[in-house]
């Protein structure tokens, strides 16, 4: 009964320090490309406008990529 009553101690008082744990874990930072729009879009929540970068596709990359992945992850090694 003493086991029981010391672990559970133990367990409100980690679960009580807990509470306050990211309380005092703060910084302030210098972020280096605050106003860019290309990097942060033009609201917190909006994308970023690299993101929006559209390449055209090269079949040969693919197939290349395919055969590499066909090399390394041989199906009758399962």
């Amino acid at each position: 009964m003493k086991r029981i009553s010391v672990l559970l101690l133990v367990v409100l008082a980690s679960a009580a320090s807990s509470c306050t744990y990211q309380k005092y874990n703060t910084i302030d930072q210098d972020i280096p490309n605050e106003g860019n729009e290309r990097i942060y879009g033009v609201h917190p929540d909006s994308s970023a406008r690299q993101l929006k970068n559209v390449y055209t596709e090269k079949p040969e990359l693919q197939k290349k990529a395919n055969d590499l992945r066909d090399k390394m992850f041989p199906k009758d090694a399962i």
